[in-house]
């Protein structure tokens, strides 16, 4: 029986404004591999970080997730961490 996979991305991002934009491109064309995606950011009525962090849950072909691992870490300002827990 082959062993299946769970793939999360960690992704932070600093000056959102600047390169959330890239990110989202990046996000978009590799959509339909993203099973869950979660951001998070400082606000408040007064604030809004300047700085962000992204979960992804990754599904489908692991070339493809390696693709877009290597793309999101190409982008300045952005650093993609990744997490696989193998189980059957």
């Amino acid at each position: 029986m082959a062993m299946q996979k769970h793939i999360i991305f960690g992704i932070h991002i600093t000056d959102r404004l600047q390169h959330a934009s890239h990110v989202q491109d990046i996000l978009t064309e590799y959509g339909c591999s993203i099973k869950t995606r979660l951001g998070l950011h400082e606000a408040s009525e007064t604030m809004c970080s300047p700085n962000g962090l992204m979960i992804l849950e990754i599904v489908g072909d692991e070339g493809r997730s390696r693709e877009m691992f290597e793309k999101l870490n190409s982008v300045e300002g952005v650093e993609a961490q990744q997490m696989v827990f193998d189980h059957p």
